[in-house]
């Protein structure tokens, strides 16, 4: 396997540990019956993130942005190694994304502002790097 596919297995692995992060004091805060419902808004009043406390509401956006972030880090990863174009530098991105995102769950939880865009652009820059990468 490829540095950049062991990457791309760390970045899923994070997502599931973000997903703990998220999930357990949201179950804590509102109780299974609504975590577990069908979140309808005539039985909750209001969209479930807003009901969530301002912390795990920010572990919540966290998540959600590395799903969106995870989606195209995953297409770059799987074009550049299908292409056999993996080399120091794309390996370089893979974990300069991954340690962006690793720093992006403190980041938003805390509310660095604005540290936390600028960790995010630095994840984004690495995955667009892989994707020029691939096409030259």
């Amino acid at each position: 396997m490829t540095p950049e596919l062991t990457v791309l297995t760390y970045a899923a692995l994070l997502q599931c540990i973000q997903f703990a992060l998220m999930a357990i004091p949201a179950n804590l805060e509102l109780g299974v019956g609504k975590t577990a419902s069908p979140r309808d808004l005539d039985r909750l009043g209001k969209p479930i993130i807003e009901l969530l406390s301002v912390k795990t509401a920010r572990l919540a956006r966290a998540m959600n942005n590395h799903f969106e972030a995870l989606i195209l880090f995953g297409i770059a990863i799987t074009v550049i190694s299908l292409a056999d174009k993996t080399n120091a530098i794309t390996t370089a991105c893979a974990y300069t994304y991954l340690g962006a995102r690793v720093l992006y769950i403190p980041a938003y939880y805390f509310g660095w502002t604005p540290w936390r865009s600028y960790i995010w652009f630095v994840g984004f820059f690495a995955t667009l790097a892989i994707l020029v990468i691939a096409i030259i």
